[in-house]
């Protein structure tokens, strides 16, 4: 058996095992008496495999990106290649979310539910959301931030005024512009830089070395997570009223993950999209267990250029940039999310209405690089977005959605959470295949960019 492959069967040995363990032993029906985020086996899953992963994260997105643009040399090389990443990313996060919006409004899966179910719901929702300071707190400032205001951030972040403050504070954004600039100066540099290039290929190599030893701890992580999700949440759960929820929000995850990437895969390359899906199958069963696109980071760039065939400048330039921007599976989530809310508290949405949510959740995906705990933020700016467009036309008579109510999915949000993180780093991935076919490695570029 092949190194890549035992890591594969213990990977899934340890996420079944977390399942076991988490459902018959830590799980107590009683919601007072069960385990939290202070846990052992959370807290010992990020020190196992998040914190690891987590540190990486900065420093190779730097090395990366510098090195994968002095690959590609030339500035309108590099042009063509950041145009064609941004258009994937906002055609394929926009076709996610009208899926979801579609399933969510053919399902109705917040309507129909008996008088008491909902009010036991609306009742737990508001005592979660009320006993969570952290989800409060966050949720406070997503209220009084405005679309704009959300992409002034990513603007401000794109020209940070301290580089070391940005990478301290681990925003992505503003290193990733910075190693842009540091790259296309070293291209530039012709001779005089060739030594700064070879420096960051160099490093990247080392990098990639210490990902390799990491990963083989994924399975002790994955192990860890795996137990503390489902002992805290409960198997149960998808039996629960919000089952039919969380299906609606499962399969729209499948259709996007299973259908809709691979077929815009197999169009620009020809590639047989599930023997690809199986080559990224580490990156993707990290991204599961880490919940975390960020730290799923350096398994996806190692995973994509030696299993997955990816160029390096393909692998290092839309991987760093897609684990900041594009969230496919987020996106589809919002949109579920919300308007299962205004089901569940008797508003039907207008065609206008599914527009704006439509809309607002793709450019709140891309735009929550910008602000904190990124899932409830872009849904908060969502709902605010849809209250503001009902008051406008049903005045102050118009129902409201109260932002109290997300903590009626706050209890699920996890098992969803690992789930779209997954679809996340697979459309990252698909990105990435995609432009190696668009525009592969050329021996002779950075030569010809140094002569």
């Amino acid at each position: 058996m092949s190194k890549n492959n035992l890591l594969t069967v213990l990977i899934l040995a340890g996420l079944v095992l977390g399942v076991l363990v988490g459902q018959f032993v830590l799980y107590n029906p009683i919601p007072d008496q069960r385990i939290d985020d202070a846990h052992w086996t959370k807290q010992m899953g990020d020190l196992v495999l998040i914190r690891p992963l987590t540190l990486m994260i900065i420093p190779l997105i730097l090395v990366s990106v510098v090195s994968g643009v002095t690959r590609i040399g030339d500035p309108s090389k590099l042009g063509v290649v950041g145009g064609a990443t941004v258009t994937y990313y906002l055609a394929t996060m926009f076709a996610a979310v009208i899926l979801g919006a579609i399933l969510v409004t053919t399902i109705r899966p917040g309507a129909g539910l008996p008088p008491d179910t909902v009010a036991a719901l609306k009742a737990e929702g508001v005592e979660r959301y009320a006993g969570s300071e952290t989800v409060r707190a966050a949720a406070e400032t997503a209220q009084s931030t405005t679309l704009g205001e959300a992409w002034l951030n990513i603007l401000r972040q794109m020209v940070p005024s301290n580089i070391v403050e940005e990478m301290a504070n681990t925003r992505a954004l503003g290193v990733i512009v910075f190693a842009i600039l540091i790259g296309l100066a070293i291209a530039a540099g012709g001779e005089r830089t060739r030594q700064a290039a070879a420096f960051f290929d160099a490093m990247f190599e080392a990098m990639m070395l210490l990902v390799r030893w990491i990963i083989w701890l994924t399975p002790i992580g994955v192990f860890m997570l795996a137990a503390w999700t489902v002992g805290k949440i409960g198997l149960g759960e998808l039996l629960a009223p919000l089952g039919r929820y969380m299906l609606v929000v499962l399969v729209g995850l499948a259709i996007h993950g299973f259908i809709t990437l691979p077929a815009v895969l197999y169009v620009f390359t020809r590639v047989n999209p599930y023997r690809f899906m199986w080559r990224m199958r580490r990156a993707l069963m990290t991204a599961f267990g880490t919940d975390s696109s960020s730290a799923t980071l350096p398994v996806t760039i190692d995973n994509a250029e030696r299993e997955g065939e990816c160029s390096r400048r393909a692998s290092n330039f839309v991987l760093p940039l897609g684990a900041t921007v594009n969230m496919d599976g987020t996106a589809l989530y919002e949109a579920v999310a919300v308007v299962f809310l205004f089901q569940l508290y008797g508003v039907t949405l207008s065609l206008d209405e599914l527009v704006i949510v439509v809309i607002t959740a793709t450019l709140a995906a891309i735009g929550a690089a910008g602000i904190p705990s990124a899932g409830l933020v872009t849904m908060v700016i969502v709902i605010a977005a849809v209250n503001g467009s009902l008051a406008a036309t049903g005045g102050a008579s118009a129902p409201q959605l109260p932002i109290a109510a997300i903590g009626i999915i706050l209890g699920v949000d996890r098992i969803l959470d690992m789930c779209r993180t997954t679809i996340n780093v697979w459309g990252d991935a698909v990105g990435a295949k995609i432009i190696t076919r668009l525009a592969p490695d050329e021996a002779d570029d950075r030569g010809k960019a140094m002569a």
